[in-house]
């Protein structure tokens, strides 16, 4: 049996389209969340933050992972630890 390991098999995009404005990573958004699943959506709404990664799930959903700019732990969502990276689809973020 071999060792399954997801990061290897999850599909990795290069940019995504928000409206007509291309995003990629490394790239520049305001946060305006609309699902309004917990707390941080209220805490994160008018943000900025820089896009770390498009990242897609298993039934086809495109993410954005976020590190926000004025957290002071941003550091660490760039180097992808839980608490510092943020997911948005793409539809909650306006380029810059």
């Amino acid at each position: 049996m071999t060792e399954w390991t997801p990061e290897t098999e999850r599909r990795r995009l290069e940019c995504v389209h928000v409206g007509p404005r291309e995003i990629r990573p490394g790239g520049r958004v305001r946060l305006r969340p609309r699902r309004r699943a917990d707390i941080f959506d209220l805490a994160l709404d008018g943000k900025t933050a820089a896009v770390e990664a498009i990242e897609q799930d298993f039934d086809g959903r495109v993410y954005l992972a976020v590190t926000v700019d004025d957290d002071p732990g941003r550091d660490l969502g760039a180097l992808r630890q839980p608490g510092h990276r943020f997911f948005f689809g793409a539809d909650e973020v306006e380029p810059l």
